[in-house]
């Protein structure tokens, strides 16, 4: 019998993994009932890699409570390497620590700990282990080659994958959309972030104190002037009854920039939305600074060239409003100053000619500091060329200039 994705049986838990757009690149996937680890790959698309007889719990069913020589059947990722002398009978040379329990799992009441994926030196045979995973060593030492810390590893009574997007798709998509709002409501600082948190799971899950964490967050919302949040490297897959995201986040905010690795736990609430019930913080893949600068730069851009349409069309109203309220423009203090200035030159010499070149986009402890060649003439002949650099500071989703300073020459 198969069951759609995320199903349970009462004899274990049989997935349906499908190559939806969120899928990761490579699954271990480990099917009890046959004893073989699958190595799955996502590259046009879902497909085998290789597999491998491997030995499990010598109890059936899934993992509940500790010593009960079940191996647990859910969504686990590759832990660090157990760095210490290992008894080879049992694990050969090399083992790698799993969540187990994760975060559903300590919801659920599961007890227990220390599941790895590891070698076998002695005798293989099926259903022999206390509820890890073991594979033979030559086949362990395959695996740990091409499935490193944070591959997933889903373990499960019996397993079928499909090549195409399959129901996976569906899912997948409302996961990771809850995902990205909340990262936009924690951006705006809104409310609405707390609401994609299950305070009673968080509480089973990690003994999360909301409140406390509600006021902390509502502290920092207060004192910060923005927050800027980027993800990156988003994958899904669907577990027993929930689903799991994993991700790389840039955080930036005044005097702070950070890359952290996350993982999140969702289960459905009783009105059907997905909310965060367990999370997991764990190494960035990827430091994601270079790639937020290059999205911002392409908005400083966008910036700079309707700034200087503005500019040259003596639009007032549209050139005030590139500007903060305590902008500073060479000596010149506030919008309505820089403004007032503009159009009294306006006003005898308009703009003929105001030109960019040499655009470069670099951080700023206020926000991104902005610098440019600017060639300028107007209406009487008149024209210079200098060096042009401003300071944008963020204001919601857009940005504004904090500060201009111009000095001749290039």
């Amino acid at each position: 019998m198969i069951l759609s994705a995320g199903a349970a049986l009462a004899d274990g838990w049989v997935p349906v993994l499908s190559s939806h757009a969120y899928g990761p690149e490579r699954i271990l996937a480990v099917d009890k009932a046959s004893q073989q680890l699958i190595m799955l790959e996502r590259k046009s698309p879902l497909h085998e890699v290789r597999r491998f007889p491997c030995t499990t719990g010598q109890s059936m069913g899934d993992k509940l409570v500790e010593g009960d020589l079940r191996t647990p059947e859910g969504v686990y990722f590759v832990g660090h390497k157990i760095d210490r002398d290992l008894d080879w009978d049992l694990y050969g040379n090399i083992a790698y620590a799993l969540n187990y329990p994760n975060p559903v799992d300590r919801i659920n009441g599961k007890t227990g700990g220390g599941i790895w994926l590891h070698g076998r030196g002695k005798t293989f045979v099926p259903r022999d282990t206390r509820g890890c995973v073991a594979l033979k060593v030559p086949d362990m030492r395959d695996v740990a080659v091409e499935a490193p810390y944070g591959t997933p590893v889903v373990i499960a009574s019996g397993l079928e994958w499909v090549s195409n997007p399959g129901d996976n798709e569906i899912e997948a998509l409302e996961v990771t959309n809850e995902l990205a709002a909340w990262a936009e409501d924690w951006q705006h600082e809104d409310e609405t972030f707390f609401d994609h948190y299950d305070a009673a799971m968080l509480d089973l899950s990690e003994g999360m104190d909301f409140p406390g964490f509600v006021a902390h967050k509502r502290s920092i919302f207060a004192g910060k002037p923005w927050i800027h949040v980027m993800l990156g490297n988003v994958r899904a897959i669907p577990g027993p009854g929930y689903w799991v995201t994993w991700f790389d986040q840039y955080y930036r905010t005044t005097g702070l920039a950070s890359t952290t690795g996350k993982r999140f736990y969702w289960r459905r609430d009783a009105a059907g939305r997905w909310r965060i019930v367990g999370r997991e913080y764990v190494p960035a893949t990827e430091q994601l600074e270079a790639k937020y600068l290059s999205v911002k730069r392409e908005e400083a851009l966008r910036l700079v060239t309707a700034w200087r349409a503005a500019w040259l069309g003596a639009d007032a109203d549209a050139y005030r409003a590139f500007y903060a309220a305590r902008a500073v423009q060479d000596d010149r203090v506030g919008a309505d100053a820089i403004v007032d200035y503009k159009k009294t030159l306006w006003d005898s010499k308009p703009p003929v000619k105001v030109e960019v070149d040499d655009l470069e986009v670099s951080m700023h402890p206020q926000g991104l500091q902005v610098a440019f060649t600017q060639i300028y003439e107007d209406a009487s002949g008149y024209g210079d060329t200098g060096r042009k650099t401003m300071v944008l500071t963020p204001d919601g989703d857009k940005w504004k200039i904090d500060s201009e300073q111009w000095r001749r020459g290039r």
